[in-house]
C-alpha cells in the first residue's frame, strides 16, 4: 500500500443497495485473537483531507494479504476495538507503511 497506484480497492454494498468503493489501508492478523482485520476508507478522498476509517474482520476465507472482499464482519467485542485501535494509531504514527504482510499481533502495553 506504500504507492498510489498499488491500492486494493474494495466495493462496499450498503443496506439500501447503494455501492462505495474503498481503500485497503491496511490489513493484519491478530495472533491473541486468531482473526484477521482490514481497515477501509473511502476511495476518492484527497491526502489531506479527513477520512472516516472503517475497521472489519476479515472472514476466515479471505487472505489478509490480498483481501478479496468477501464477507466484511462486524467487530463487535469491545477489547477487539481496543486492540484495533491500537493498530491504528501505530500505523498513523509511522509503525509502518506495507502493513498488509504484517503479522503485527497485539502491542506490548510496557
Amino acid at each position: 500500500m506504500s504507492e498510489k497506484n498499488d491500492e486494493q480497492q474494495i466495493t462496499m454494498v450498503d443496506e439500501n443497495g447503494n455501492e462505495e468503493l474503498y481503500n485497503v489501508l491496511f490489513t493484519f492478523t491478530s495472533p491473541d485473537y486468531n482473526k484477521s482485520y482490514i481497515l477501509l476508507y473511502p476511495a476518492g478522498k484527497a491526502d489531506d483531507e479527513e477520512v472516516d476509517i472503517q475497521a472489519y474482520q476479515l472472514a476466515d476465507s479471505d487472505d489478509p494479504a490480498d483481501p478479496k472482499g468477501g464477507d466484511l464482519i462486524p467487530i463487535e467485542n469491545d477489547d477487539e476495538w481496543d486492540m484495533v485501535e491500537s493498530m491504528l494509531n501505530t500505523f498513523l504514527n509511522g509503525g509502518g507503511t506495507d502493513a498488509s504482510d504484517q503479522d503485527w499481533g497485539v502491542p506490548d502495553p510496557k
